[in-house]
């Protein structure tokens, strides 16, 4: 029974950043309260109601107040549509990207909104104030087109579908995921944790490998003794196993045939389509499948192998064999005047 209970038991870390999202909602909870049965509670011609109701009648407010109902309003709708809208993404393959923008444009759009009513409370001239923000964002975005350019890259990247959230990409020889696609920035963490954050214009060439299947690539050497043909029978019939011993290869393995002679090996190879993300994973379990395939059937992967010969004394040239020789040179030199050689150089 104790550890019946142990498995029902569990912590939650009480952060700063907890206590003031608790407190947070709690205050979105009573206005959103207030606001729907304020009527009931208070009485509707009280400066307090009239205040914090500023969809109601005109009339005398509390500023103070009114400015505190647009601020828990604005920032309140802009939270709850951003958490739907954040929902909703995750039933979402693709398009993730999009609903992150659509995020960040509500939630700056919210701030400006409310500044504006903020400054309309207090008495100023909004119409003044539109203006003059008007010429100086003129000014501003003179020097600040490289953000403008990396706003509209973003909107280029997500609108034209590079990449999306999810994709595994690389970017400047960086392969990640990506992780978020800002107004700005994307960011992209690799296998280890690494997140690199890069400016949406300054992302030129990117190889997007989440679009198609890729390819996983195993190569493995047999003896020189070994009958190839031997080792192609024995694969013919076990090459069905290895996919069922491996799940996530979606097509193959498929035998390629021999891609070198090496040293002390000939190289076979095989090959088999899987998503990106478990590519290496695929070649890491298609090399120890072959592996223990080999080791069944006794079929030997070799070593490198160092050959150490004796000495060997050669025979010198007679003199009639050099006098062959330089003429045989001359002859074939002549012969082949008019054939290109390989190298253009050496015409």
């Amino acid at each position: 029974m104790a550890n019946d209970k142990k498995k029902f038991q569990f912590k939650i870390k009480i952060t700063p950043d907890l206590i003031l999202r608790c407190i947070g909602y709690l205050i979105l909870i009573v206005y959103a309260v207030f606001m729907a049965f304020g009527e009931a509670i208070f009485d509707p011609m009280s400066v307090f109601w009239r205040s914090l109701n500023f969809f109601g009648k005109a009339g005398e407010f509390n500023v103070p107040i009114r400015i505190v109902s647009y601020i828990i309003f604005l920032l309140g709708t802009s939270f709850v549509v951003r958490f739907v809208f954040m929902k909703f993404s995750l039933l979402l393959h693709r398009g993730k990207a999009v609903i992150e923008i659509i995020c960040s444009l509500i939630k700056y759009a919210a701030v400006i909104v409310l500044l504006f009513f903020i400054l309309k409370t207090a008495g100023l001239d909004t119409t003044a104030i539109l203006a003059g923000i008007g010429i100086l964002g003129l000014i501003v975005g003179l020097g600040a087109q490289p953000l403008i350019a990396d706003i509209i890259a973003g909107l280029f990247i997500v609108f034209e579908k590079v990449f999306d959230v999810g994709d595994i990409i690389v970017v400047d020889g960086f392969r990640g995921t990506v992780k978020e696609i800002g107004i700005r920035t994307t960011q992209i963490v690799d296998t280890g944790g690494n997140v690199k954050i890069i400016n949406n214009a300054d992302v030129k060439t990117v190889i997007n490998m989440t679009n198609q299947l890729s390819l996983a690539i195993c190569e493995i050497g047999i003896e020189y003794g070994e009958s190839l043909e031997r080792v192609e029978a024995i694969l013919k019939e076990n090459l069905p196993a290895i996919r069922e011993a491996i799940p996530d290869i979606k097509e193959g393995p498929f035998y390629k045939g021999v891609s070198d002679l090496g040293d002390s090996a000939v190289v076979l190879r095989f090959v088999a389509n899987c998503e990106e993300d478990m590519r290496y994973q695929v070649e890491r379990d298609l090399n120890r499948q072959f592996k223990l395939l080999f080791d069944k059937y006794n079929i030997n992967i070799p070593f490198t192998q160092v050959v150490v010969n004796e000495p060997v004394k050669f025979e010198n040239a007679t003199t009639q064999q050099k006098k062959q020789a330089g003429k045989f040179v001359e002859e074939q030199k002549e012969l082949s005047r008019g054939i290109a050689d390989s190298d253009a150089n050496s015409i």
